[in-house]
């Protein structure tokens, strides 16, 4: 159900074009020279300035000193979050808002998002994030036998984006909204990603003839080269990857000006936290999480960080928020 106080739009979106020039000038900008983080935020009554430091490779301390400490782990996932792009993205400065303003030391790391899960699954950190919906009947990959949510509980939703196809501009496509008029076609996946249930299982069955890359970018490049007809991700991910991605600038416009989405959008996936239930205190902490998080919602603080963050750093994200008057 949308809350009162927001509504999640994804359509108007899907046309947009992130521009270049801002995100050469400012999404590549995490940090100073120095390795410090800054999250800024109201709350309460009173400003907030948290300063993060880096402590060791992909490490970031935030709020050091504060009375309470928990370990958090998440993946380089631009323009969402991203250990090296401007304010690490809005996924990162609001998890850290919220937790900071419970009084938590918060230690962070960017791994390999197969690590991330392990280290959650297994317990060596509190909060894998951010995280699809998961399924009830999802199976573990760390732990042969078992399901996902065994291991991880997840949070009240968070805003996130949409999962669509994408192809060459003004080529027909077979999709019409029914996933079943794609037998056979080629179409491109990002290697490890989960996309929508329903893809992901008819993917699983060899139902499509699936072609996989390492990343975004190799996806599109080979949708650009006729090895794929279509591919499967979120647009702002897909979008990014392309205008900071190693290619001239005549190339990223030639990119750019080639592809479109397919409409209609498979799914808008809304993110989560999950947190390790192998953490004695896991149910006080997924307590703590989501009091923090419908509290940032209801006074529209959640709201006001993901756009300053994506109004800042340039971003132009698949998701729109519009308060409710």
């Amino acid at each position: 159900m949308i809350h009162k106080y927001y509504k999640y739009t994804c359509f108007a979106i899907l046309g947009f074009l992130l521009s270049l020039c801002a995100l050469e000038s400012n999404a590549l900008r995490a940090s100073d020279s120095r390795g410090r983080i800054n999250v800024e935020f109201q709350y309460g009554g009173r400003p907030f300035s948290i300063t993060g430091e880096k402590t060791a490779l992909h490490t970031y301390v935030f709020n050091k000193g504060a009375p309470h400490k928990i370990s958090i782990t998440t993946l380089n996932w631009a323009p969402y979050i991203g250990e090296n792009i401007c304010k690490q993205g809005w996924i990162q400065q609001l998890t850290i808002a919220l937790l900071a303003s419970r009084g938590y030391e918060i230690t962070a790391t960017f791994l390999p998002w197969a690590r991330t899960i392990r280290m959650a699954e297994a317990g060596s950190v509190d909060i894998l994030y951010p995280e699809y919906f998961i399924e009830p009947t999802a199976p573990s990959d760390v732990y042969e036998g078992t399901r996902r949510l065994e291991h991880l509980a997840l949070s009240r939703k968070l805003p996130g984006g949409p999962i669509v196809f994408m192809k060459r501009k003004g080529e027909a496509d077979r999709y019409k909204g029914n996933l079943l008029n794609l037998e056979n076609e080629k179409i491109g996946v990002v290697r490890g990603y989960q996309n929508t249930p329903e893809f992901d299982v008819l993917m699983d069955m060899d139902f499509f003839d699936i072609s996989n890359s390492v990343d975004d970018l190799m996806n599109i490049k080979k949708l650009i080269n006729n090895r794929s007809n279509l591919i499967i991700g979120d647009p702002a991910v897909i979008r990014f990857n392309i205008a900071s991605g190693m290619l001239s600038q005549n190339e990223k416009t030639r990119i750019f000006q080639s592809i479109e989405v397919v409409q209609p959008v498979i799914q808008y996936n809304h993110l989560y936290y999950a947190i390790s239930k192998k953490k004695p205190s896991w149910k006080h902490t997924l307590k703590l999480v989501n009091a923090a998080m419908e509290e940032f919602e209801e006074s529209g603080l959640m709201f006001d960080i993901i756009q300053t963050v994506n109004k800042t750093c340039g971003y132009q994200m698949g998701e729109v928020f519009e308060p409710r008057l």
